[in-house]
């Protein structure tokens, strides 16, 4: 199922010395900084209860596939009077995984089932009973355990995204149980930040209630965020992350900014006035990241439950957020005119509009101390997104003002595969590079090891 010069340059000469560059660097340990796996998987460490939902119920790029070409979410053991037996829900992704060719969660699903369960034919309707016992077979294994496979996977440290009023229990248990793998939380305060977020007001009590401030009043709300973030950190947290619509941040005055929170605070408020409270959020998450040094990533530019109707049924996450066009220069003026040209700050900047990548985002990461791009995301973390986000980003930001690559992903298995295909890229430009002459086959070697894992760690601060 893969041939080992996949994803490599056509090219003789460039495609050796790619080879070469992977060589270097594909058993290098697996640095994921920013990604969605349970965290109570680290913590209760149990077995996987069977291959469906490990490797299709949670995944949305399978789910929404299939979604597409017809089959429903109760076949694929989602919603009410959903299929309850895994067995049937295998055999419905089975019989339509020829709809996966040339995607890349074919490349991902075809690694896992080849490098993590050995099996040697691509999974089809005349196999899927086969492959399922196998697969289930070693679920049972204690080697096949999430801590186990953490190991086996080599993860040098993995990092969940975390409602800001998660209580982090799964990660003390992690921490508490002896287990020496390093899986950090991730400080994720939407829900607290957005007033159009379900629950919000009852979300604010609840901040208040295990911040201990009083979030009645502006000071006693950013108190609270305080509060929460440096619990965070205690438990290991480097960053914090905000999935907002858009980019936009303000820099209101403390009047105007605590009149604006009494206005959110008690609901009375216009969409106008939620998206100028997210934005002022933004800036003052900032400056709360200059004071503790948590990193920010900021991940706008997607239209949420596009469906109604799925939403309704099924629920988020369920393969329905959809990319919008979105601009940075002008948003994020007013945050980097606090905190741009502070050398203490980084903000890691990801988009799912491409058309920015050279128009906006290389310039501003090529100007500005406090920005890093972050690596393409959901929806362009394939072979042509990575090559795109080199090619459009590298001749203005150059290579320093990115972080790396991260999986952003909620299947586990799919990991090693996300990394293994972001270094074969990756070593596949720099030999490019290297034969038209840009660079130096040296400096080409000293690169493909922060590509692979250097930069996130340097840039998330792990």
């Amino acid at each position: 199922m893969l041939h080992p010069d996949r994803l490599f340059p056509a090219d003789p000469a460039t495609r050796s010395l790619a080879r070469a560059l992977y060589a270097a660097v594909a058993g290098q340990g697996i640095v994921s900084p920013h990604g969605h796996t349970d965290p109570r998987w680290w913590g209760e460490n149990a077995a996987f209860a069977n291959p469906a939902e490990l490797l299709v119920i949670p995944d949305h790029y399978v789910v929404r596939m299939l979604i597409s070409q017809g089959v429903s979410y109760e076949a694929l053991g989602i919603g009410a009077g959903a299929e309850a037996d895994p067995r049937a829900i295998w055999r419905s992704f089975a019989e339509h995984y020829h709809l996966f060719r040339g995607t890349p969660s074919r490349l991902w699903f075809d690694h896992a089932l080849s490098e993590v369960f050995g099996l040697t034919e691509r999974l089809s309707a005349a196999n899927a009973d086969a492959q399922y016992d196998v697969i289930a077979g070693h679920l049972a294994e204690p080697g096949f355990r999430p801590r186990a496979l953490y190991d086996r996977f080599g993860i040098e440290v993995i990092a969940t995204t975390d409602s800001a009023l998660d209580d982090l229990s799964w990660h003390r248990m992690a921490r508490e149980s002896g287990w020496q793998g390093r899986v950090v939380p991730t400080y994720r305060p939407d829900a607290v930040i957005d007033p159009e977020a379900d629950g919000f007001a009852g979300n604010l009590d609840r901040l208040a209630e295990i911040s201990g401030c009083d979030t009645g009043s502006w000071q006693g709300y950013l108190d609270a965020h305080r509060a929460r973030r440096a619990f965070f950190r205690s438990m290991g947290a480097t960053a914090t992350d905000h999935g907002h619509a858009t980019a936009q941040t303000a820099n209101l005055g403390e009047g105007d900014a605590a009149r604006l929170f009494g206005r959110v605070r008690v609901g009375k408020v216009s969409a106008a006035d939620a998206e100028l409270f997210r934005a002022q959020m933004l800036t003052e998450m900032a400056k709360m990241s200059v004071e503790d040094g948590l990193v920010m990533q900021l991940h706008p530019g997607s239209f949420r439950s596009h469906s109604p109707e799925v939403l309704a049924r099924y629920g988020r996450d369920r393969g329905f957020d959809i990319p919008v066009p979105i601009s940075f220069t002008a948003a994020l003026k007013p945050l980097l005119d606090v905190v741009g040209m502070d050398p203490r700050m980084r903000l890691i900047l990801f988009t799912l509009d491409e058309t920015t990548y050279a128009r906006e985002l290389a310039p501003l990461a090529g100007a500005y101390p406090a920005l890093r791009l972050g690596p393409p995301w959901w929806f362009n973390d394939s072979f042509e997104g990575i090559r795109r986000f080199r090619e459009l980003a590298t001749e203005t930001a150059g290579f320093l003002n990115t972080v790396g690559f991260n999986d952003d992903t909620r299947a586990l298995c799919s990991i090693p595969a996300r990394h293994d295909v972001s270094r074969r890229v990756d070593s596949g430009f720099l030999a490019g590079l290297v034969t038209s002459h840009r660079l130096d086959e040296a400096e080409a070697f000293e690169l493909a090891p922060l590509l692979a894992g250097g930069l996130a760690r340097d840039g998330y601060r792990l």
